[in-house]
C-alpha cells in the first residue's frame, strides 16, 4: 500500500498554521481575549498534528488514515475558528469551532476501536 501523500501535506501545513498564529499573538496581539483564543487553537492544534504523524507512523491502513484525517482537519477547523475571532471576526463565526471539536471527538474514537481491533482486521 502507498503511503498517503496529502495527509501529511496537509498536517504540515497544518503546524505551519498553529506556529504562525502562536508566534503572531505572544508578539502581536495585545488584547487578552484574543492571544487567549489563538493560543487555545495552538494548543489543541499542534498536538494533532504530531498525533497524526505517530498514526500514520503506527499503521498504513485506511481503517487510520480516515480518523486521522478527522483529526487534523478537526482541529485546522477548531484552530482557525479561534484564530478569525480573535482578528475581529463576527462572533457567529464560533459556530464553527464545536464543528472541529467534533471531528476531533470523533477521530479519537474512532482511533481506539481500530486500536482495539485492527489485529481482526487486517494483518500487519
Amino acid at each position: 500500500m502507498t503511503r498517503p501523500r496529502a495527509l501529511p501535506a496537509f498536517a504540515a501545513f497544518n503546524a505551519i498554521v498553529a506556529l504562525a498564529f502562536g508566534t503572531f499573538a505572544a508578539h502581536g496581539i495585545k488584547d487578552p481575549q484574543a492571544r487567549d483564543w489563538i493560543m487555545t487553537g495552538v494548543l489543541f492544534q499542534l498536538p494533532h498534528v504530531a498525533a497524526v504523524f505517530g498514526l500514520l507512523a503506527w499503521r498504513n491502513s485506511p481503517l487510520v488514515v480516515r480518523p486521522a484525517w478527522a483529526l487534523s482537519i478537526g482541529s485546522f477547523i477548531f484552530a482557525v475558528d479561534l484564530d478569525a475571532l480573535a482578528l475581529g471576526a463576527p462572533r457567529m463565526v464560533a459556530a464553527f469551532a464545536p464543528i472541529g471539536g467534533s471531528l476531533m471527538m470523533i477521530g479519537w474514537f474512532w482511533i481506539a476501536i481500530v486500536a482495539l481491533v485492527i489485529d481482526k482486521i487486517e494483518p500487519e
